[in-house]
Parts: structure tokens; sequence; C-alpha cells
């Protein structure tokens, strides 16, 4: 260590001197000059290159400091503009629902009705028994009709303080009495869940003269034990005429509602109070 700070001092010494020698101007020590500039050139050459390249060197990385610091600014602001453009397509989406609600109260507007939301749901693909966030204490009871999406959904089977649960058409265990909005001859729809994996309920008890065809509005009938007439279930489909026996005719239902994506329903608050003249 003693060693190289000498050699550091006598060598900064030596350029010291040579600097003082380059300023003189007599003709006597011109030679000397000339000597030492010859050697102190390079040096200062040298030196400036690598001065230069250090400088570049703090530089660039000053830019790089600065590139990432941008970078991670940009992130965070590309961060931001999708979490906000999520939140405004889902209350894009949930706005179209509530107007889709708002269409379906507007059209059984003979019916009083209450809101809810959809919080759990059986462990299946659809549906088809559901829980929502309104009880007894909100009016709810049972047997009260459940609609969305354009049409019948289901009927509340149980009631507790603050939840329902909601069976829906499609269950297995779902039949309702229904009929063609526009003959009124009557017929039975009855929940499958194996068929719906088609998109289609059963459709049958009907006579071969009824005047039943593909694309009629099938709806609730009059002589429905426990849903109101008149509200919407769906389409019928593939009409044909029983051949084992001639005289009745079977088919499917297309459903107005989607039964893979309610998130809110409307609970008709009336009672069906008709005695019913067929078994559901």
């Amino acid at each position: 260590m003693k060693n190289t700070r000498y050699f550091l001092f006598g060598l900064s010494a030596v350029c010291i001197c040579m600097i003082g020698i380059t300023t003189l101007n007599s003709p006597l020590v011109n030679p000397i000059r000339n000597a030492v500039g010859y050697v102190l050139v390079p040096i200062q050459a040298g030196i400036n290159t690598v001065g230069s390249r250090m400088y570049q060197g703090m530089a660039d990385v000053g830019k790089l400091k600065m590139a990432l610091e941008e970078n991670e600014r940009l992130k965070a602001q590309v961060d931001g503009l999708m979490e906000e453009n999520t939140r405004l397509r889902a209350e894009q989406f949930e706005l179209e629902r509530l107007r889709s609600l708002y269409e379906l109260d507007q059209e059984y507007m003979q019916y009083e009705k209450i809101g809810a939301r959809i919080i759990a749901k059986d462990s299946g693909a659809w549906f088809s028994v559901f829980r929502i966030d309104k009880g007894a204490d909100d009016g709810i009871r049972e047997n009260m009709n459940v609609i969305a999406g354009g049409g019948l959904v289901g009927i509340v089977t149980d009631v507790g303080a603050n939840y329902a649960t909601v069976r829906a058409i499609i269950d297995d265990s779902s039949q309702v009495s229904a009929m063609a909005q526009q003959s009124g001859d009557t017929c039975i729809v009855s929940g499958d869940l194996q068929l719906f994996r088609e998109g289609r309920l059963a459709l049958s008890y009907m006579e071969k003269d009824d005047d039943i065809k593909d694309g009629d509005m099938i709806v609730t009938s009059n002589i429905s034990e426990k849903f109101l007439p008149g509200i919407l279930i769906g389409y019928a489909t593939d009409i044909e005429i029983d051949y084992n026996d001639n005289l009745s005719k079977s088919g499917y239902v297309i459903p107005a509602a989607r039964f893979d994506r309610l998130q809110e329903v409307l609970i008709i608050t009336k009672l069906k109070d008709v005695e019913p003249e067929a078994d559901e």
C-alpha cells in the first residue's frame, strides 16, 4: 500500500512537472517541451477517453434508471386503465341486465314485484335451484313466481328471514301447466336437466287436434295451480304426433330465460288463489 502511494505521488509530481515544462516558451526548453508533449499528449488523450467513457456510462445509467422509472409509471397507468375498463364493462353488463328486468317489469305491470340478487346456486352448470337475497322480512312467501330474462324462471319453494330458495322450471322435479298463447290449447312443460343440455324442455299432454305448432309462444295457463296466468315460458319447437297412439302429440320448448347466467330476478308478490283443475 505504501509503495503504491509513493508511486502515485511520484507519478503526479512528474505529470505536474511535465505540464509546467510545456507552459514555458523559452527556446532553451523547446526540445524538452516537445519530448514531454510526446509523452503527455497520449496520456491526456487516454485520460480524456476514459473520462468520456465514464461520463457516457454514467449518463447511460441515468437514462436507464429514468427509463425504468417511466416503465413502472406506465405499467401502473396501464393497470389502472385496465381496472377502470373492467369496472366500466361490469357496470355496462349490469345496466343491460337491469334494463332487461325493467322491460320485463313493464311487460307484467299488472303484478307487484320485488327485485332480488342471486347469492348461491346448486353445483350444476345451470341455475336449476338457487338462493336469493330476499326473504320473509321483505314480503317473500312460498309459491311466489320468479321471472327474469324475458320470461318465467321458477317458483319460491323455501323462505327464510332474509333469503329464499327458488326451484327453476328446468329442474327435473318441475312441471308447469301451460298453454299456447294464440289458441289457448293446454299442455305441460316438464323440466329435464339432461334434455336442457340441448337448450330445450319437454312439451307434452297435447291432443292430436290441438292448435299448437312450432314457433308458438307457450305461457302459463289459467288452470295452473301455482303459476300466475300468461307468463311467457318459451317457444314451441319440433311438435310431432305421437305415432304410438296417434291421438296425442309432443314436442319441446325453448325457454325465454337464460339459465346459465342469471344474476338478478323479479319475484311476483301475488299468489295464485284459484283452485287447480289439473295436478302439477
